[in-house]
């Protein structure tokens, strides 16, 4: 059974970076569905944007796929393509959870799940990646390059589905979707020390970009089109389109 996510709960002497290891595994289900509103439907649509892009004897990698959330819709969703799904995680602690989840279950079309960097996977016959609140952990030098071998490893009509906290432009603006999650944490059930020391634990390893960043970075490495299919508060997920073969 999931444990609840009370990571934050008591007060710390020194919070230290946030890190992805079993403490936070173990916790990961109860962290996400409180702390990233609309993480579900993005999960689902994850799915459908599979079943209609996902071309027969391809691969879709998920990078960064910490317990398979999004590896096991893409699954589920391309029963009658027949294709190979790769999940990509750096923590072990992560890979191992999601190895046994995924072993849990009879799926149509392969995953496996490997404990490595993004930075260092090979991207080949790919018509979809995900990278679901990934690039943000991501250094921000490392990005681009990032973004460019994974264009360069899509097929002709392939997407990267894009899903990321954001920064808005303007402070002001900026503040005002800080305060609506953090209302929305609280909402769910975490208190005002849980909000501040995740905030503080996080401040240094998730690096936020703004959605014109994003565009203009994703379009620079070769995207056709990049469509924002879903935003609440400072959270987006976007789809970039690399143009089909003529």
């Amino acid at each position: 059974m999931d444990k609840p996510d009370n990571l934050f709960a008591s007060p710390l002497n020194t919070v230290d970076d946030f890190r992805f290891d079993e403490t936070v595994a173990e916790v990961f289900p109860d962290m996400i569905q409180r702390s990233v509103p609309g993480y579900q439907s993005i999960i689902s649509t994850i799915g459908e944007l599979a079943a209609r892009t996902v071309q027969p004897d391809t691969r879709v990698y998920d990078l960064g796929c910490s317990l398979g959330a999004a590896s096991l819709a893409v699954a589920r969703a391309t029963a009658q393509t027949p294709c190979e799904i790769i999940g990509i995680d750096n923590s072990d602690a992560m890979v191992t959870r999601c190895q046994r989840i995924i072993d849990s279950f009879s799926l149509p079309n392969p995953v496996s799940v490997s404990s490595q960097s993004a930075q260092h996977t090979d991207i080949e016959n790919a018509s979809m990646v995900i990278m679901n609140f990934t690039l943000q952990f991501i250094p921000p030098a490392d990005r681009e390059a990032l973004l460019q071998r994974i264009f360069d490893g899509l097929l002709p009509g392939g997407i990267l589905v894009l899903s990321e906290k954001i920064r808005h432009p303007s402070t002001a603006g900026n503040e005002l979707l800080v305060d609506l999650h953090h209302q929305f944490k609280r909402n769910n059930g975490y208190s005002e020390l849980e909000v501040s020391q995740k905030r503080a634990a996080l401040e240094k390893v998730m690096l936020t970009d703004t959605f014109a960043e994003h565009e203009a970075r994703l379009r620079g490495v070769g995207f056709d089109d990049v469509v924002m299919w879903f935003k609440c508060y400072n959270f987006t997920s976007l789809v970039a389109i690399k143009a089909p073969q003529e």
